[in-house]
């Protein structure tokens, strides 16, 4: 029988929500493997909640990749492999499991790849009342930096970040904001928060990208979107191993 980790799951959204963070976090942190089958009778029993809530729960868990229903058998647990890795909700569950670290290397490698070039086209693209939004969300930024104010830093940041997506006239780039928001938001549940070390000097690329975009600068917007990502590409592969706590054979990275 399945123990699954209730007391993780967010209360926010009733009884369904609760089903669903609870077992969408114990599938990607590896607590059930894939090959699992979900017996449903225990689940109502474990949380005390209908069949009904049940069945929604697993609904969303299937458009989400991470269960199957198959003829038979149940309904099974799928390999990562499978997974809406770019899914706000399984962004956040992975950060909150042991796969934390990995998943924010391998987001940002894909956002080195992409925001660079969704800041030249905001350079061209965005409004006079973006540009100005991107320059105060800047300036928060640095204002929260000196305060030590975390969630203000956070906020700054992801107002920052989905300006320049957002602004970029690319209806693909814009939509990706949402799937880094999500996973700018893990960054609360990490020890270290948003202000570190290494903030300052993020703080002042970001100041540098904003000026590119409210300069109308294609090629300074480029550069500047690149060296704020590579340097946080950098950060984090001096992160803490968390090769030890990973669950090794089906864990994505």
């Amino acid at each position: 029988m399945a123990h699954f980790n209730t007391a993780s799951s967010r209360t926010v959204g009733g009884l369904h929500s609760r089903v669903l963070n609870s077992v969408g976090a114990d599938i990607v942190s590896g607590q059930l493997p894939p090959g699992f089958i979900l017996n449903l009778d225990e689940m109502s029993a474990e949380f005390d909640v209908s069949r009904s809530v049940l069945r929604e729960s697993i609904r969303v868990l299937q458009s989400l990749g991470l269960v199957e229903a198959r003829q038979r058998v149940g309904t099974v647990v799928l390999p990562w492999d499978s997974w809406d890795l770019f899914s706000p909700q399984i962004i956040f569950w992975r950060g909150q499991g042991p796969g934390y670290y990995t998943q924010m290397r391998e987001l940002l490698q894909l956002r080195l790849g992409i925001e660079p070039i969704a800041a030249r086209l905001s350079a061209a693209h965005m409004t006079a009342t973006e540009r100005r939004a991107v320059c105060a969300a800047a300036d928060t930024m640095d204002d929260a930096n000196r305060s030590g104010d975390g969630k203000v830093f956070l906020e700054a940041d992801v107002a920052f970040h989905t300006l320049v997506l957002r602004s970029s006239g690319n209806a693909v780039m814009a939509h990706f904001a949402g799937t880094v928001e999500a996973v700018l938001r893990t960054r609360e549940q990490e020890r270290r928060y948003t202000i570190t070390t290494y903030t300052s000097p993020s703080v002042d690329r970001h100041h540098a990208l904003a000026a590119a975009l409210a300069e109308s600068d294609a090629d300074g917007a480029q550069r500047a979107s690149y060296a704020i990502l590579e340097a946080t590409v950098k950060e984090f592969s001096t992160a803490p191993s968390e090769t030890k706590d990973r669950v090794e054979a089906d864990s994505p990275g």
